[in-house]
């Protein structure tokens, strides 16, 4: 089906025209094949109010996940989820009114090479790319063939990005900046880092495209606090524990509702 959201450099329009109004930008993520249902959270997702959702490509050693994300990456891969079948899932899917971004580690990428790899994406109806273990200065061969092909690549910032770096990060990077809130992997966390608000801050400087903070946003309280230093939050962990734990679409949206509903307070409040 055609997807109007597909257009070449539709993720970073969507994103910056729903900024740009004062909302709080919400990326959910889910495991691509982790139910045989699986496709079905991302209608809930989009229906909770998400701006944009990321689907991981599960991969058997997934080095900077916490310990929930590696359990659905391997439920998933136990139950014979594949990049190919799960983007055969997502091209029978009308379209959700949201872009999707794919998420994945470069092993992926290069078993099928690049170029095909992106092409399948496109043809999926993806307009994103995350590829976590891929650094800046060995990117440029992705962002030529991602952007050939329509991809946005996303690129990652960390606490401990020098400055010139991250300005190099922040300048190639489409889609958005991924702002990788603290050192360490993705999980859970009781609070939000306190390198969050310096690191949003420091991308700031150097570009207007839109941050989305990640890693560790587990809840609305934090949500909303993310919300005060970037433009929007990415909730992985939290979300796939639920799922891990037998949670259901419905649950799922409820659950992303708060957390839309403390983004949407954190706009309200007066600047």
């Amino acid at each position: 089906m055609t997807n109007p959201t597909l257009a070449a450099g539709a993720v970073e329009r969507h994103l910056r025209a729903r900024r740009d109004t004062g909302r709080g930008l919400l990326m959910p993520y889910v495991t691509g094949g982790i139910t045989p249902g699986w496709t079905d959270y991302l209608r809930a997702f989009a229906a909770a109010g998400a701006d944009a959702i990321e689907v991981g490509l599960p991969f058997s050693d997934p080095t900077l996940d916490g310990v929930t994300i590696q359990q659905a990456s391997d439920t998933a891969l136990a139950r014979g989820a594949s990049t190919r079948r799960i983007l055969a899932d997502l091209s029978g899917m009308p379209d959700l009114g949201v872009p999707l971004v794919a998420s994945t580690y470069y092993n992926l990428v290069l078993h099928d090479g690049p170029k095909a790899f992106c092409a399948a994406l496109r043809r999926a109806g993806v307009g994103g790319l995350i590829v976590p273990d891929l650094p800046v200065h060995e990117a440029d061969e992705l962002t030529d063939v991602a952007a050939a092909a329509g991809i946005e690549l996303v690129l990652l910032a960390s606490p401990a990005t020098p400055q010139p770096r991250l300005a190099e990060i922040s300048c190639r990077s489409r889609g958005f900046v991924y702002a990788v809130s603290l050192m360490g992997t993705t999980g859970e966390q009781a609070a939000l880092a306190a390198s969050a608000a310096e690191l949003t801050e420091r991308i700031r400087r150097v570009t207007d495209r839109p941050v989305l903070l990640g890693f560790g946003i587990s809840t609305p309280d934090q949500a909303r606090e993310a919300r005060r230093h970037a433009d929007g939050v990415v909730v992985g962990a939290a979300v796939m524990r639920r799922v891990l734990d037998g949670a259901g679409p419905d649950d799922l949206r409820a659950f992303l509702a708060t957390l839309r509903q403390a983004l949407d307070q954190e706009c309200d409040r007066p600047r």
